[in-house]
């Protein structure tokens, strides 16, 4: 029976442990999307968590969904992903960026070009956003082209290139929480009749290309991707039948070799179990709802590999320690959970800053 405190080979890597830091979007960078100045001690302060994967940071222009996310596909993007990474590994830790194609789950307002969204269809997701002047409905997006699609595809690539560039040890595509890789997922949000429409091998073509792109740039040992099977996050409702899509899918993706699969949780226990039967690689599980005391489960009965850890980690940067001592934990704040400065960043206690 594994513990979370056995090391894990993940890829090339090897952790000390089987936790790591899930990604969670912080709304803290500069306008143009070069992580923001506290970004470098936030992660620093989390690497005893092992493998940190940041917040979801776009690809390219049309990939930015919110207000302040990062970018990793400029040169200044990269000088403020290398400040980031160096201080991760200085502390003793790993560090993914998670590329994260927001698609329709955007506004112009939120980005520099105040271009439409664009998605697989021209369907609008039916919920709001925040923006620069408060709550507002997201817009109908505009419908890929073929091309664009493929030209989306080099996107990641080339942005998992400078990854690389900047230091990172991988990259963790975001095919989760209702964005633009899922959003392929969704019939209701992918109504396309061409290859990347209609059946499942259609309807998962986009997140294999992806995947193989950016493993083919980078190497399939820095690649690991996320999904959310059946989330309805971003007004997405893929239907029970989805779950033939997943079970399609993630085969596919575990031919090419990736360092590591991330599943978020969103309650089918069986299609999870599935999933981890057709996955020979490492398998990262993340429980929404996870308490310290029920964190170990998914490792002891052989389901996950590693256990992403998120608010938990937000508010806690010496979580591993609490857990190691039984220590009482830091609660969050979500009033402070997007955009400002360091309160609710960079300012939470460590035990050693309270004796």
């Amino acid at each position: 029976m594994n513990s979370l405190w056995d090391s894990v080979k993940l890829g090339n890597i090897t952790l000390q442990h089987r936790f790591a830091m899930a990604p969670m979007t912080r709304s803290r960078a500069k306008p143009d999307g070069t992580p923001g100045d506290l970004a470098a001690e936030y992660y620093a302060q989390r690497a005893s968590l092992g493998l940190i994967i940041t917040e979801g940071t776009q690809p390219s222009d049309d990939g930015q969904g919110y207000t302040t996310t990062p970018g990793i596909y400029t040169d200044a993007h990269v000088a403020g992903w290398k400040k980031v990474a160096s201080a991760v590994h200085k502390a003793g830790g790993k560090i993914f960026i998670q590329l994260m194609h927001a698609g329709r789950m955007a506004h112009p307002d939120n980005t520099p070009h105040h271009r439409q969204p664009v998605a697989p269809s021209a369907v609008a997701p039916g919920q709001q956003m925040f923006t620069p002047t408060g709550m507002q409905d997201a817009p109908t997006p505009r419908a890929l082209t073929t091309e664009e699609i493929k030209a989306t595809v080099q996107d990641f690539r080339h942005a998992a290139k400078r990854a690389i560039e900047a230091g990172a040890d991988g990259v963790e595509i975001h095919g989760a929480n209702g964005y633009l890789i899922q959003q392929f997922f969704a019939p209701n949000a992918n109504l396309r009749t061409d290859e990347y429409g209609g059946s499942n091998e259609n309807r998962a073509r986009f997140a294999l290309e992806v995947a193989k792109a950016v493993a083919a740039e980078i190497g399939a040992e820095r690649t690991g991707i996320r999904l959310s099977p059946l989330g309805n996050s971003g007004g997405l409702n893929e239907g029970p039948e989805a779950a033939d899509l997943y079970r399609y899918l993630v085969p596919g993706l575990d031919k090419l070799n990736l360092a590591y699969l991330h599943i978020l949780h969103t309650g089918d226990e069986k299609l999870v179990q599935d999933l981890r039967k057709a996955w020979t690689h490492a398998f990262l599980v993340n429980r929404p709802n996870a308490t310290p005391e029920n964190l170990d489960q998914d490792v002891k009965t052989g389901l996950a590999d590693l256990v992403p850890v998120g608010k938990m980690a937000l508010a806690n940067p010496d979580l591993v320690t609490r857990l190691q001592k039984k220590a009482p934990l830091n609660q969050p704040n979500p009033a402070t959970f997007f955009g400002g400065g360091a309160a609710g960043f960079t300012d939470y206690p460590t035990l050693a800053g309270m004796a």
